[in-house]
Order: C-alpha cells, then structure tokens, then sequence
C-alpha cells in the first residue's frame, strides 16, 4: 500500500520538468477556453430563440460544464491545456475518466462562483509545489506538462 497520497504523480522535486511553468501555462489555458466557451455560448443563443438571453448565466454555466467535462473526460485536457501543453491527471497518474472529470468541472466552477474560494484556489496554487488550485487538492489531480512525443 502505498503511504504518499501522490504516489503516481510525478514528483516536483525529481520531475520538475512536469511542473515547469504549468501556472502560466494554466492561466494561458483559462483564457483560451474563457474565449472559446463565450464563442459557443454566443452560438447557443440564437438555437434558443434568443430567450437563452434571459437566462444566460445558467447557459454559460451549463456549457461550461459540458465543455469541461467533455474534453477532460476524453483527453485529460480541455482545448485550451492542448494549446497550452498542458494536461490533467489523477493521484495514480492516469487521465481522469468521466466521474473525475464531472468532479473537476463542477468542483472548478463551485470555485469560480464564489470570489473569496476563487482567491484562496489562486493562492493555493500559486504556492503548492504542484501548483495545485484547491479544487485539485480536494480531487487529489495536477496539471502537467504535456508529454512532446
């Protein structure tokens, strides 16, 4: 049994390749997927009738779920970590399936809804030798750099 609750992530101390400039490349990751998400949202009012105007936070929220859940589920990475070389995985090393990624998503998005736990995942991750947001420590997953094969 093994005793470290990360034991199948890679270690920052010995694998800092792993973790080298994950936080900048996390924060180019959020604005790549802020865009495409608001893209996809603009796309989704008209499919409504435009009434999805009148409930449009619900609507982000709703697709923002999905598109998350979605790419993480299939390739431990949203559009934008792809871009930004980056990718999610579990406390066993593995790509989270689609129980982990429902659980990130929503756990993410629960974040993003309340400012104050918003700033306190930033300051966790700004100071976790993984760069881990608090909703990753919670899920016990990391963002890594992406294998270059």
């Amino acid at each position: 049994m093994h005793t470290n609750p990360y034991w199948g992530l890679p270690d920052p101390e010995t694998g800092r390749a792993f973790y080298d400039g994950v936080l900048r490349r996390r924060f180019l990751a959020w604005l790549v997927d802020l865009v495409l998400i608001t893209g996809l949202v603009m796309l989704a009012i008209p499919l409504t009738a435009f009434t999805g105007l009148f409930f449009l936070p619900v609507l982000w929220l709703a697709v923002s779920f999905l598109y998350r859940w979605a790419t993480l589920s299939r390739s431990g990475a949203t559009w934008g970590m792809r871009f930004a070389g980056i990718e999610l995985r579990n406390q066993d090393g593995t790509q989270p399936g689609a129980t982990i990624a429902a659980a990130h998503a929503g756990a993410y998005l629960a974040m993003t809804m309340v400012f104050p736990a918003q700033l306190i995942s930033i300051a966790v991750m700004c100071a976790s030798r993984r760069g881990q947001g608090l909703h990753d420590l919670i899920l016990g997953t990391a963002m890594i750099n992406r294998a270059q094969i």
